[in-house]
């Protein structure tokens, strides 16, 4: 299972640019013939391509998906437009220079505080229980409190929605997990996963140990949400030595298929189903180790450890922990010291 290290989130800035991607009728008569298939797949907007753009999140580029005024990752994965942008931005600065002016809206902690989640439902959402029932699943499972929104400004939102989507971590303000009326409960346990920091399991970086992607049966367009995370620019921390197959944030083997063909196997070329059902151990050690027990009720968030070795995403750019200091690699100074002054990162002297 892997988590999230992505800490705090990119400054707003707006989206300049897009390409159209190139999806035929035929195209799209298939995805609705192989929905059968592809059950186990979370989409934000399944009945819908978007146009394809390559945008920088954290420093880095990633392609993503914009639909109705969203920016959709990996099929579910929601981001605004105020935490990506179309062109590689400066994010550290000389000691001493003063920062361009950004909007601050997204400089929130991807971990929720105190291990609690708060969260408010959407008084037309049909069938309120899903949402209930998979809160239930989270706290009995893991060390996450879900609380009742009474005036807290970050929390989640079940609202209706195209599909089953969710934005990665706490991001501030209201974050919507949407539901469609076919999203189940145990789709809405994988979308909560996402909102809590966790991302798909079959894009860990060690996965070509574990499963073949047959990029020939994807549907075109969509080959994007198969990229590991390190193609992606994020090497995260692995809390399992092998990909989980029982993971509720793996794919199915027919995700994204265009022509009922699996479109992921093993090594050994069976093909397996993706679970809804419930947390997997895998799942339960990677959010144990986001958010160990503790008391809950304190003031003061747990102290995020940081591992020598591992690349996190801090205060919207990518930096490797070596020797207990943070290095930053840009193009003009190579590996540099870099240090965090007031939520700025800046060249260390």
């Amino acid at each position: 299972m892997r988590r999230s290290n992505l800490l705090y989130l990119l400054p707003a800035l707006a989206i300049l640019s897009c390409s159209k991607d190139s999806i035929t009728p035929e195209t799209e008569e298939q995805l609705i013939e192989n929905k059968e298939l592809s059950a186990n797949v979370e989409m934000a907007y399944p009945e819908d391509f978007g146009l394809l753009s390559d945008v920088y999140f954290a420093g880095q580029k990633i392609t993503v998906e914009e639909i109705d005024g969203d920016y959709i990752y990996e099929g579910d994965i929601v981001f605004s437009n105020d935490m990506i942008t179309s062109q590689d931005v400066k994010l550290v600065y000389e000691i001493g220079e003063v920062p361009s002016q950004q909007k601050s809206v997204g400089r929130t902690s991807a971990r929720w505080p105190n291990n609690t989640v708060y969260y408010d439902i959407d008084g037309s959402l049909p069938d309120q229980n899903r949402a209930l029932d998979a809160i239930n699943h989270w706290e009995a499972n893991t060390s996450l409190k879900f609380v009742r929104r009474t005036s807290q400004s970050n929390y989640i939102y079940f609202t209706p929605g195209s599909g089953c989507s969710s934005y990665i971590g706490m991001i501030g303000g209201r974050q919507n997990i949407t539901l469609a009326s076919a999203c189940s409960t145990g789709n809405t346990i994988h979308e909560i996963g996402h909102a809590v920091g966790l991302w798909h399991e079959q894009s860990r970086v060690d996965r070509d140990k574990h499963i073949k992607i047959n990029y020939a049966n994807i549907q075109s367009g969509r080959e994007h949400n198969f990229q590991t995370y390190a193609e992606s620019g994020f090497d995260g921390a692995e809390f399992t030595s092998n990909l989980d197959f029982g993971s509720i944030m793996l794919y199915s083997s027919y995700s994204f298929s265009s022509n009922g063909q699996p479109t992921i196997v093993k090594l050994d070329g069976s093909t397996f189903s993706g679970q809804r059902n419930a947390l997997s151990s895998g799942d339960k050690t990677g959010i144990y180790a986001m958010y160990p027990s503790g008391d809950t009720g304190t003031t003061q968030p747990i102290a995020p450890t940081y591992i020598n070795g591992e690349y996190y995403t801090i205060s919207g750019v990518t930096v490797l922990r070596h020797n207990d200091l943070w290095y930053y690699y840009s193009r003009v100074y190579g590996w540099k010291i870099v240090e965090l002054v007031d939520g700025r990162w800046y060249y260390a002297r």
